[in-house]
């Protein structure tokens, strides 16, 4: 159980940062406002997601 939260934790910081790195280069549409639900939730969530199987291919 410890092993799979510190994954998460390393793939969510990780996505998170390329995200937030990227997000003034994205459209729009892709970019994230605060305290809405938008499609820049959607791309950091896929972000992470991505970064997530790259964990767990490295593991």
């Amino acid at each position: 159980m410890k092993r799979n939260f510190w994954r998460s934790l390393v793939a969510v910081v990780a996505g998170n940062a390329i995200y937030f790195s990227l997000m003034r280069y994205l459209p729009p549409r892709g970019q994230h406002q605060p305290f809405q639900i938008d499609w820049g939730l959607a791309v950091d969530f896929w972000v992470c997601l991505f970064c997530y199987g790259l964990v767990r291919m490295i593991r």
